[in-house]
């Protein structure tokens, strides 16, 4: 258990997340699940720092750089590594026969079909992904990260591929359906408990855990879990919107060019409108690849 930091209430859209006293609700605990490393937990804790990647320009040489790596692997063949999540559909998720599909890994796919190279994947926990040394593991993250300024400091980004909005949801046996059911504030009134992924706060509720009725993450994993028979409710309107990137380990191999080629391709992509149509096949024909700031 995560104690909290008093700070003022975050505005929504609709106005500020103050939340009034609610008879109905009076025995909701005062605690809200997240995954750990996550901005959902940033937000709970007021360290969340959105941010916007760094300019990107096409270095005057591939010398060294990890795309020759990544080309040169296979027997010149060439292969991408990607770290994924494996529970955390729709961006991702493995099947029973063995193979990853979701958004996530879609977009993957393309980026290495368009380095004209193969692709493996990796499912390392999400906070050895964000903490960076990831000692040549793997090449890339394509897993709906955050781009955020302590991370710009130890990883590198491409342009957002796609933009979700965060959300708060409640599990029905609750009774909780909109914030002024709850008999305290947010974020100011509540602890944090931590799981692995945000899937796994989905499960708990699922399987009858009673210590926590909360659960903030990305609105397309609430849509998912609930689509999937999870008793849950999502609330109201959006806490803030995340902009998803690539990211690439630092301090790792140099790798300018890897990102060059990268961001040009989801440029591309974004352009040709693949990410759009991925995003309305995985996200019940919502278009999330537009950015919402602009």
């Amino acid at each position: 258990m995560v104690n909290l930091r008093r700070r003022a209430p975050l505005l929504l859209a609709a106005g500020a997340l103050v939340l009034a006293s609610c008879t109905s609700a009076a025995n909701v605990p005062a605690v809200v699940c997240v995954g750990e490393s996550t901005t959902y937990l940033d937000w709970l804790n007021g360290d969340f720092q959105p941010d916007s990647p760094a300019d990107i320009t096409e270095p005057s040489s591939t010398a060294g750089d990890l795309l020759e790596t990544v080309r040169a692997r296979d027997n010149g063949n060439g292969q991408l590594i990607v770290s994924t999540d494996p529970n955390y559909a729709p961006q991702s998720f493995l099947q029973e026969d063995g193979t990853f599909v979701g958004f996530d890994i879609d977009v993957a796919t393309e980026i290495a079909d368009r380095l004209g190279v193969g692709i493996k994947f990796e499912t390392p926990d999400w906070d050895a992904i964000t903490a960076g040394s990831w000692s040549e593991r793997w090449d890339i993250s394509v897993g709906s990260m955050t781009i955020t300024t302590p991370r710009k400091e130890i990883l590198s980004f491409t342009q957002p591929y796609y933009y979700t909005p965060a959300y708060l949801a409640a599990s029905t046996r609750s009774g909780v359906t909109k914030v002024s059911d709850l008999p305290f504030t947010l974020p100011t009134g509540v602890e944090a408990t931590t799981l692995t992924t945000d899937a796994n706060c989905a499960e708990a509720i699922e399987s009858g855990r009673t210590d926590f009725d909360l659960w903030i993450s990305s609105g397309t994993t609430i849509d998912g879990a609930i689509a999937a028979g999870s008793p849950m409710v999502k609330i109201g309107e959006p806490i803030f919107q995340e902009n998803l990137a690539v990211a690439i380990d630092k301090s790792g191999p140099p790798h300018a060019a890897l990102l060059f080629e990268i961001d040009k391709i989801i440029g591309e992509m974004h352009a040709d409108g693949t990410l759009k149509a991925l995003s309305e096949q995985w996200f019940e024909g919502a278009d999330l690849t537009t950015d919402p700031s602009s």
